[in-house]
């Protein structure tokens, strides 16, 4: 019995933490694969579309989603826009499954839309915390919405645990991303510079800083964090990359975009690709900004983060990464540390690069995927006292 699988992608972050899965499940004869792209995909020029289909991936349906501007209602309007189109889309593939990762709210929508629909759903990334980021909370929604979960760490899975999900639905497989870096070939250095027209440079640093959705002030914070790469030496270079479609976004944005046309030695891409990526991240001295790629995949190439902010709170991290305060100050007093650091001995704390092939072959044991339908409640915790007195 060939079983339909449904991937909802709301832009190149994610996707990229997919891609082997997808190229896994595409390959096996239990499956029919069907990629749904909403969200950003539909907003960067259709490069990462091109991307998904460069890599041999036929997309089923495009949702678009998005309004031309960043404001907060502009963010809700499009969730709701999420949630009808993703139900159409469901409609017409008719998937047995549907596969979401992470804590996005395209991601949501196609979860409430799917849930509604009586189609059972596996939520990969579960059970992580990002505290400085309203995506918090639409991941622990996600999780209680979703029937299977393949989580990262032992930590992870003790908090879907105690979200009341069932430990027989619960896989700590790693993460997925790390599985791409060691299959994907990676650039010399001169190739790469040649690639993004970038001259040889003493330091090359790959920044990504995102709005910081929990908190009301994320441009002062990349006027800060760019204040603080204008003061470093003229011998260094910079790769930027494109800000998520959040509250705020197109703000830091154009701020990222100004400070690179007054600089020969900075550029800016809203995606780079994997391969692009993976090489920048191979052959750059620091990963800069509030990225979950600065604590998920950096480490692998063994190389520091300078993690400005709360946005990445609650998180693992390995003993690559330097968490400091948006401010000019501390951000340069940890960039300069970051250059001091001897990494050869890190360790990823987020698996060993093997997360797809375990949870193919998780997907492939549970047989037909309808008997995950139903679920109920686990109850963790014994009964506690409320303030009054009463037992709860």
């Amino acid at each position: 019995m060939i079983q339909t699988i449904a991937c909802i992608t709301g832009g190149r972050a994610d996707y990229g933490l997919l891609r082997v899965l997808l190229a896994q499940l595409n390959a096996d004869p239990a499956f029919d694969l069907k990629i749904i792209a909403t969200g950003q995909h539909l907003n960067d020029g259709g490069m990462t579309l091109q991307v998904i289909e460069q890599d041999g991936f036929a997309i089923a349906e495009t949702v678009a989603i998005l309004e031309d501007t960043d404001a907060a209602a502009a963010t809700a309007r499009a969730t709701g826009r999420a949630i009808i189109g993703l139900t159409d889309a469901l409609v017409r593939t008719k998937p047995d499954l549907v596969i979401v990762l992470g804590d996005r709210y395209e991601i949501l929508a196609g979860t409430l839309a799917a849930h509604i629909l009586r189609i059972p759903i596996a939520h990969l990334m579960g059970g992580d915390v990002t505290r400085g980021a309203i995506d918090d909370a639409f991941r622990h929604s996600i999780t209680k919405l979703s029937n299977l979960h393949f989580v990262s760490t032992e930590d992870s899975a003790r908090r879907v645990r105690q979200l009341g999900e069932d430990s027989a639905n619960i896989y700590v497989v790693g993460s997925p991303g790390l599985d791409l870096i060691a299959t994907l070939p990676i650039l010399s250095r001169r190739d790469l510079l040649a690639e993004l027209n970038l001259a040889a440079s003493d330091h090359l640093l790959v920044v990504t800083f995102h709005p910081v959705t929990a908190e009301a002030n994320s441009a002062q914070q990349m006027t800060e964090l760019l204040a603080a790469l204008g003061m470093l030496p003229t011998g260094t270079a910079f790769i930027f990359t494109g800000v998520n479609a959040d509250t705020g976004g197109q703000s830091l944005q154009r701020q990222v975009i100004e400070f690179c046309a007054g600089r020969d030695n900075a550029i800016f891409r809203q995606s780079l690709g994997s391969r692009l990526y993976f090489s920048a991240l191979s052959h750059c001295d620091i990963v800069v900004g509030n990225s979950s790629s600065g604590l998920y995949e950096a480490p692998s190439f063994k190389i520091p983060t300078v993690n400005i902010g709360s946005r990445q709170d609650g998180r693992i991290r390995a003993a690559s990464v330097i968490d400091t305060i948006p401010e000019r100050e501390a951000i340069s007093q940890a960039i300069a540390r970051a250059l001091t650091l001897d990494l050869s001995d890190v360790v990823s704390p987020y698996g060993d690069g093997h997360s797809s092939a375990r949870i193919v072959a998780v997907l492939r044991e549970i047989g037909a995927f309808s008997a995950l339908s139903s679920k109920s409640f686990v109850d963790q915790t014994p009964a506690l006292p409320a303030k009054n007195g009463a037992v709860l």
